[in-house]
């Protein structure tokens, strides 16, 4: 699970992202904690583009009748991708969960509950393995892969492989919640975008050997997945924070801040005054922040309806 702007991110927290064998995650994993992922869980409920469900149902449809849908969802963190999407769409429905974290896989394995559309049954199973094993083999019989704030950590041989692997297996693949490197702050302040710039830079950073695609990673996919024949369209699912989500907000900040001084250390000293200036207004409800985001729909072999 991505998205790591996160103030809750640290060793003390809990490891969410790309599956690593067993018996526990790399030491160089991004970790969050199960706080940070439940502070935000509602903000992505309500970001996640609805419109691109219509088209996913509408391909799910020519499976034989009754068939079970079996979905994979990558870097599933506490599970609350399956506790929006189940309810979505038809069942029966089988989940099978990967995430580089014990903990987080184990509560996710018994939130994810249903039922789905119709009242079909949900059930779930944990799936231990590095990412880049995920080949077309371990496809198999996958109705639909899908992941929720990751693609953003992911590199580009990474998400290129995913694309190659859902080819192979002809498993269409729904990808939400990947930053596009745009952050809005109303009140507006100069600084705003220079931040945002040195964030943007730190997201695309070379991590433990890997180069991350952070505000790339759209574009990679869209291209990656339809270069392969996969009919791709994207919608648009930005965070809309207001003084109901200042919580959110404070911990977003405190992130995005630390992110951007981390990169480009000569901001330190503005940032720190920057932080205080912003978490004053977030405290008197002054505050709103539109965080963007956009989600990915990739289909095998079908065009989806009203792509862009």
């Amino acid at each position: 699970m991505g998205d790591d702007y996160t103030g809750s991110r640290g060793p003390a927290g809990a490891a969410s992202g790309l599956a690593s064998p067993a018996p526990g995650p790399p030491a160089d994993a991004p970790r969050y904690t199960p706080q940070w992922l439940a502070l935000r869980e509602p903000a992505d409920a309500a970001a996640r583009a609805e419109a691109l469900l219509g088209p996913l149902r509408a391909y799910l449809a020519g499976r034989p009748p009754g068939a079970r849908l079996v979905v994979r969802d990558l870097g599933c963190g506490t599970g609350s991708m399956g506790r929006w999407l189940a309810p979505r769409l038809p069942g029966p429905q089988h989940w099978i969960l990967h995430d580089h974290d014990p903990g987080l896989l184990a509560h996710a394995v018994g939130a994810i509950r249903g039922p789905a559309a119709g009242g079909g049954a949900v059930t779930t199973a944990a799936e231990a393995g590095d990412l880049a094993l995920l080949d077309a083999d371990r496809l198999a019989g996958t109705s639909l892969v899908t992941a929720s704030a990751l693609l953003d950590l992911l590199t580009a041989g990474e998400v290129d492989a995913l694309a190659a692997a859902c080819a192979e297996a002809g498993c269409p693949a729904l990808l939400t919640i990947s930053v596009v490197g745009r952050v809005e702050l109303d009140p507006a302040e100069p600084l705003d975008a220079v931040l945002g710039a040195a964030f943007n830079d730190h997201q695309r950073r070379e991590h433990a050997g890997r180069r991350l695609l952070g505000p790339g990673a759209v574009a990679a996919a869209r291209a990656a997945f339809g270069g392969r024949g996969f009919a791709v369209r994207t919608e648009p699912s930005p965070w809309r924070l207001g003084p109901g989500e200042a919580e959110l907000i404070a911990e977003w900040l405190r992130g995005w801040v630390g992110a951007a001084c981390e990169q480009r250390p000569e901001l330190a000293a503005g940032g720190e005054a920057y932080l205080r200036r912003r978490l004053g207004e977030c405290a008197a409800g002054r505050l709103r922040v539109t965080v963007w985001h956009e989600d990915l729909l990739a289909l095998p072999g079908r065009p989806a309806e009203g792509g862009r």
